[in-house]
């Protein structure tokens, strides 16, 4: 699901006083918070409708994950590019121009008639919510300046961001119940245009000074070596990991992506201050992320086809299905805030990540008849449990000790593991699925009953390399990070979407 990232580079700005109080800044926060439901729930929405929207356009199971990860790869690819963009540019109008085309995306997708339609479209949303969420973010730094307010406002801002997914999945059930899956994306549409209605007399533009140079290259490089790789994945679900097109996608994405480490070492303004990522902590806590967003975006992508196809659950039962991980985040991440100071992050982290973990293996025993509230339920909690207890102080440990110049960028790329990692974990999931299903079929007469079966035994195995992939997050955190539990500031978490 996407987060919300912070990119103010600490410059002064211009176009909003330092003196009173903006009078109209809590409706200018209600509007916000508009724009930042819409991106957060967007990436949850489409998961119920799309089983649906698969059958209606003829997507095939190797591609259908492009529905979720198009949107992710773009989402975290240029974020901290959108970040400074809306710094330099105005953040008011990054606002508009995101809402805008956040629109238009959506309404680009709603009319798909083709898979490769929808996909276009949900990297269009992607793109344009990498210029609304970090210029929504920033505005409120700078409407918000008294300490009492302004925790207020980011209280209010944390809880959607938080929450969206939730609302997410109960409107994705609705619409596509009650309506059709295409009003998941269409409903952005009447949303945008209330929002853009009253940003523009309402929400103050701002901008920082200095030195407006992008790091455009390096947004370009990484992107393209990202896609590459999740397109390897993909070819590998299609024609085998050995084969030439697979070998040469991922080839060329691990060496884009070599590239795009040189462009940051040589540029002046690099998008990504490599200088973050060499502490030890703070490169532990995004590996951390990265590898817990891959393991995350993949299962729920399961979960949703095996309660839909599978269980034939009703979209709207689908989506109600989904809520107690969340139910479990939201609990988890109030404990883990009142223990952190006593605890620290490092145990808390570790023994977030063995929870999930234990949650996703639980997942793994699943049958064609598995019943909701003995095994699924349970399963989901504590899954949600062990992601609330990993990410309130993976938060705070990313950010703690970064200079002031460097916030920014930190906050942003904390957000961009995680939708990095979904995008590659669902695509690598994806594919031990598909490849798991055809195994599972050979020698077997293919008939509706081994079919379920297949499906099932493929729903496993991704639930079982989700299972591995958050183990190595733990794994990750235990052997990389050092911080002392006196290190990690309270009060200092920040809400991940």
């Amino acid at each position: 699901m996407p987060g919300t990232t912070s990119t103010a580079p600490g410059a002064p700005d211009a176009g909003v006083s330092t003196g009173a109080p903006h009078p109209r800044r809590w409706i200018a926060l209600a509007v916000i918070a508009v724009s930042q439901l819409m991106v957060v729930l967007d990436a949850t929405i489409v998961n119920i409708a799309l089983p649906q929207a698969q059958a209606d356009l003829g997507i095939t199971d190797a591609n259908r994950q492009w529905v979720i990860t198009a949107y992710t790869l773009a989402f975290g690819g240029l974020l901290l590019l959108g970040g400074r963009i809306a710094d330099y540019w105005g953040r008011k109008r990054t606002f508009i121009v995101g809402m805008t085309g956040f629109a238009l995306a959506s309404a680009l997708g709603g009319l798909a008639t083709t898979g490769e339609m929808l996909f276009a479209a949900r990297a269009l949303q992607g793109a344009f919510g990498a210029l609304l969420a970090p210029a929504a973010l920033a505005l409120l730094t700078v409407l918000f300046t008294e300490t009492t307010e302004r925790a207020k406002a980011f209280a209010v801002y944390g809880a959607i961001a938080g929450g969206g997914s939730a609302v997410g999945l109960l409107l994705g059930g609705v619409l596509t119940e009650y309506a059709d899956w295409r009003w998941c994306l269409l409903v952005n549409i009447p949303v945008a245009a209330i929002a853009i209605a009253l940003a523009l007399p309402l929400v103050p533009e701002s901008r920082a000074h200095g030195n407006t140079r992008y790091d455009v290259p390096g947004a370009i490089v990484v992107t393209a070596g990202l896609v590459s790789l999740v397109y390897g994945f993909t070819k590998a679900a299609e024609d085998g990991w050995d084969a030439t097109a697979t070998l040469g996608f991922i080839a060329a994405g691990v060496l884009l992506l070599a590239a795009f480490v040189v462009i940051e070492l040589r540029s002046s303004h690099p998008l990504l201050p490599l200088r973050i990522l060499l502490d030890r902590n703070r490169g532990g806590a995004f590996l951390t992320s990265t590898l817990i967003g891959a393991g995350l975006f993949g299962a729920f992508l399961f979960l949703t086809f095996y309660f839909q196809v599978v269980l034939q659950y009703k979209p709207l039962d689908a989506g109600l299905a989904s809520l107690p991980v969340t139910a479990g985040v939201l609990i988890a991440a109030g404990g883990a805030s009142q223990l952190m100071p006593r605890l620290g992050a490092k145990p808390l982290m570790v023994a977030g990540s063995a929870l999930a973990a234990l949650g996703m293996l639980v997942l793994t025993q699943i049958d064609v008849d598995t019943p909701f509230l003995t095994h699924l339920l349970p399963a989901q909690v504590v899954l949600g449990l062990g992601l609330g207890f990993t990410f309130v102080p993976l938060s705070s440990l990313a950010l703690v000790g970064v200079p002031e110049h460097d916030a920014g960028a930190a906050s942003a790329t904390l957000n961009a593991t995680q939708q990095i990692g979904g995008s590659l974990g669902t695509a690598l999931l994806n594919t031990f699925y598909t490849s798991a299903v055809a195994a599972y079929l050979v020698g077997r007469a293919p008939n509706p009953v081994n079919q379920v079966e297949a499906l099932v035994h493929g729903y496993r195995v991704a639930f079982a390399w989700g299972a591995a992939l958050i183990v190595l997050a733990g794994l990750a955190t235990l052997v990389l990070v050092k911080v002392r539990k006196e290190d990690i500031p309270t009060g200092n978490t920040v809400h991940m979407g």
